[in-house]
């Protein structure tokens, strides 16, 4: 099968975010004037090294909103029993109704920003907004600085992050989620000279 995206794929549902998948969750969490907010963002990911810098692209709403208005956000790891409550967030509440509450996750507050974050996250990244930027379509992107990173403490063994303690949950297509239980390692192979 082959299709043109601006023509349509003829399928009872996009295969676009199962061809891209798996893809991490940012769980992110921001304040502004109209309040606190939270919610899951599968088109997320970290994109440089040093400084250390994350995206999240979506719909200009509550979360993008905040963020621009504060110039702060947080990513939150999703694990794997925090699915349910994860996917409580993604519901379309009014401005300003705090999905922290509506779903039940306990609420802590940054160190370097000033912005809630998930309290019991595996892990948690505070950023800076370095830019948004606007996208083809209504998606807009959002560029931010990790300034602030919170590790939980059981999930640090022999000086490394261990996401086989959480199991970090990834978004597949349509409503399909995985869950990284399984890790390999490989070194970088030396070049050949």
């Amino acid at each position: 099968m082959f299709y043109r995206p601006a023509d349509g794929h003829g399928l009872p549902h996009s295969p676009f975010s199962a061809i891209v998948s798996p893809r991490p969750i940012g769980w992110i969490s921001t304040r502004a004037g109209h309040g606190d907010n939270l919610a899951p963002y599968s088109f997320f990911n970290a994109v440089a090294y040093s400084p250390p810098q994350v995206i999240f692209a979506g719909d200009f709403r509550d979360s993008m909103a905040n963020a621009v208005e504060s110039g702060v956000f947080a990513v939150n790891v999703v694990q794997a029993s925090a699915l349910a409550k994860m996917n409580q967030t993604s519901a379309r509440y009014p401005r300003g109704r705090d999905e922290f509450l509506m779903a039940g996750v306990a609420k802590a507050e940054c160190v370097a920003i000033d912005c809630p974050r998930v309290a019991d996250a595996p892990a948690t990244l505070e950023c800076r907004v370095v830019t948004m930027i606007d996208l083809l379509g209504e998606s807009r992107l959002v560029l931010g600085e990790v300034v602030g990173v919170h590790l939980r403490d059981d999930c640090l063994v022999d000086g490394r992050f261990d996401v086989t303690r959480y199991q970090p949950a990834a978004r597949l297509g349509y409503h399909d989620y995985a869950f990284v239980r399984d890790v390999t390692a490989l070194k970088r192979p030396e070049s050949p000279e």
